[in-house]
């Protein structure tokens, strides 16, 4: 039997979550789930991250301790996420007794390596808030391209990384007072010294996404690898380090090492050892975050664990940023929604599905656009899946279901084999494939209800005994369609269990027919989505936003587009000579020497390799296109360049000024496919 441990990134306690955090926590506990339901021991571990600037900041203003506040903030998490059914095992928090043990231990494992440095470091110093200002805390124009109201340590228009440092003109988001340079003495962990082992982990296995490993590849391990800065100066609210008076580990060394203090208290409580988990090959560790601390959990974190002895992570799963309606949430236009405020309003359900038929096994960003979940769960739950239930329970009631399976002409075993694939899908954290193939089975299951029509057999006496068993059939290919979603729906699983007084609880329901067991009072499963009801969360959500540093989130400017004329009428022959295919992107490099060009090599299926050159330099980083899906227009005639040959062009959306936006196919589309 597989023993598995997973984790998801620890939410922060200084804030709420809100349906963008949501995306990587419904991912990891479907993972799960999934997992529990085919027969695997699988641990769900989590917790509050607790330490840094922010949470001292924010309990200094609101006239709190700190441990009040992060003890509140816990409590509204682990509400939040028991509101749309993600099922810790254990919900800890990075300030406990059992993280600074670990802290202590993998600190004293890198002073016995040597791989401690001590080195001065000018920050930036809030004189009015009397603290240094983390990079969150920090404000000002970009280094690179001068882009203003640009955070401290990356910039989101052009992705530059940098020290707040080295921002023009910062601003401190604490005070609104211009900081002043500070010298202090921080502590460093020299993790170049570990490079070689960082690299062939990173470049080796199936422990990382490939286009994850090509982007560290080409991002950090060509070339020497920085010092890591792992402590903070007093005032910080954090663990104090043992061998380094009035200096604290900075929450970027706690928060990862939050994982093992809370198997620590999941050990602690169910008589288990703790290095069956982290120091065992038997055990497999799977970590999802968000491409956004991709550095820390592929480089830091394993670094650490080689270092004090500990199990390397199998697969660290990383996904790609959430999106609404196409754009940065924002709190002025409502899309910055908090979790609590839309389970308010609407069934979590159907966030659920929405974001399953969204996650692929890539690091893809998707996009919440309202209308397409409306569309989505108003179509595939309530009128494929829900809908066949609902076509025959009522009729089924009286009698129960029959004691020997019909003839079915194939439907309840094609749909059990498809079971290996969609399983496959789930394994490889492609859930919107394997809500493909579990759509596909409903649409058969619906088609042989409407063509035996019980309704219809229910006029006549002499059909009793067909009736019954269309009513069994129909009912067992709806519980197997509610199996295989039961790591989505866990919900809708327990209502089909009460329905047909059998409790959904592992794979292999999938695999044998329900029979001769009697069938409950139908009620609804799940509610067509009302508009008015998003409608609802959107308003309940909206604030006006004062000035751009007011938002939580970076956003685009609510200034409409000036619109661009449209070009002269042509005819439909001459538009269809214009041969578009779906591509994916295997390589993407600079173009020495060209201010606007990336070099692309496109794969068009099979061999069909194409070279081209598109403008997007600056706006897209050549590491984060590999792997991604465009639309190539095919047949233009190659180009001479002075740098090569391009041999198409790839589509773009875009409003002048910079602006650049790739067109991309929705998932499941294919290298190859022609775009109609």
């Amino acid at each position: 039997m597989r023993q598995i441990l997973v984790t998801s990134a620890l939410p922060y306690a200084n804030g709420h979550i809100h349906i963008g955090h949501l995306v990587e926590y419904m991912q990891t506990d479907i993972w799960v789930r999934f997992q529990k339901l085919r027969g695997r021991r699988c641990v769900y571990l989590c917790a509050d991250d607790t330490h840094g600037t922010a949470i001292m900041i924010r309990a200094r203003q609101e006239g709190i301790r700190e441990e009040q506040l992060i003890a509140e903030m816990r409590e509204a998490h682990m509400a939040d996420f028991a509101g749309f059914q993600i099922a810790f095992d254990n919900y800890g928090s990075t300030n406990s007794p059992e993280t600074r043990a670990m802290c202590e231990e993998i600190w004293a494992s890198l002073r016995r390596a040597e791989l401690v440095v001590e080195q001065e470091v000018v920050q930036l110093y809030d004189t009015a808030a009397g603290t240094f200002l983390a990079d969150r805390f920090v404000k000002g124009s970009c280094p690179k391209c001068q882009s203003p109201n640009q955070y401290g340590d990356s910039c989101d228009r052009c992705g530059a990384h940098y020290s707040p440092a080295d921002l023009i003109d910062p601003v401190s988001t604490l005070s609104g007072s211009k900081p002043e340079l500070r010298k202090a003495d921080h502590l460093f962990v020299h993790i170049e010294k570990l490079h070689d082992f960082l690299e062939d982990w990173t470049q080796h296995g199936e422990h990382l996404q490939p286009e994850v490993a090509n982007y560290l590849a080409g991002h950090f391990l060509c070339e020497p690898l920085h010092d890591w800065d792992v402590s903070r100066p007093a005032p910080y609210f954090g663990f104090e380090i043992p061998d380094s008076p009035g200096n604290y580990w900075y929450v970027w060394f706690d928060a990862p090492i939050g994982y093992m203090g809370s198997t620590r208290q999941w050990c602690d409580r169910h008589g288990e050892s703790f290095d069956d988990w982290w120091r065992s090959d038997q055990t497999e560790i799977h970590h999802f975050i968000g491409k956004d601390i991709t550095y820390f959990h592929t480089l830091f974190w394993p670094a650490m664990l080689q270092t004090a002895g500990f199990r390397l992570p199998t697969k660290v799963h990383i996904h790609g940023f959430l999106t609404v309606n196409g754009e940065k949430m924002s709190k002025s236009k409502g899309t910055f929604i908090r979790a609590s405020t839309y389970l308010e309003h609407l069934d979590p359900a159907y966030l659920r599905y929405y974001y399953a038929s969204k996650l692929t096994a890539r690091v893809d960003d998707i996009d919440l656009n309202f209308d397409e979940l409306i569309a989505k769960v108003n179509a595939d739950m309530v009128g494929n899946v829900v809908n066949l239930a609902s076509r025959v329970a009522k009729f089924a009631e009286p009698t129960g279901l029959s004691s020997a399976y019909p003839d079915d002409d194939g439907l309840f075993a094609q749909a059990a084999a498809d079971g290996q694939a969609i399983a496959e899908a789930y394994e490889s954290g492609d859930y919107a494939k394997a809500i493909r193939w579990i759509l596909a089975a409903g649409d058969r299951a619906n088609q042989f209800i409407e063509h035996n029509a019980p309704w219809t057999l229910r006029k006549d006496p002499s059909q009793c005994e067909r009736l019954r068993d269309v009513c069994t059939i129909g009912l067992n290919l709806f519980r197997q369609l509610v199996i295989y979603l039961s790591p989505v729906l866990p919900r809708l699983a327990e209502q089909a269990g009460e329905l047909l007084h059998d409790p959904i609880a592992c794979w292999d329901q999938s695999q044998r027919p329900l029979l001769g067991t009697p069938v409950g009072k139908f009620s609804h499963l799940m509610q067509r989505v009302d508009p008015q009801r998003i409608e609802a969360v959107v308003a309940a959500s909206a604030q006006p936003a004062e000035s751009p540093a007011a938002e939580t989130l970076p956003m685009d400017s609510d200034a409409p587009l000036q619109a661009e004329p449209l070009s002269e009428t042509i005819h439909f022959e001459q538009f269809a000579k214009v041969d578009l295919r779906v591509a994916r992107v295997l390589q993407a490099e600079d173009v020495p020497g060209a201010q606007k060009l990336l070099r692309l090599t496109l794969s068009l299926g099979g061999d069909n390799h194409r070279n081209v050159f598109a403008g997007i330099k600056g706006v897209y980083q050549p590491e984060n296109l590999i792997g991604r899906l465009v639309i190539c227009a095919a047949n233009l005639a190659p180009r001479k360049m002075k740098f090569g040959t391009s041999e198409g062009m790839i589509v773009a959306a875009g409003g002048g000024g910079g602006e650049i936006y790739l067109l991309s196919p929705d998932s499941g589309a294919k290298p190859g496919q022609r775009v109609h």
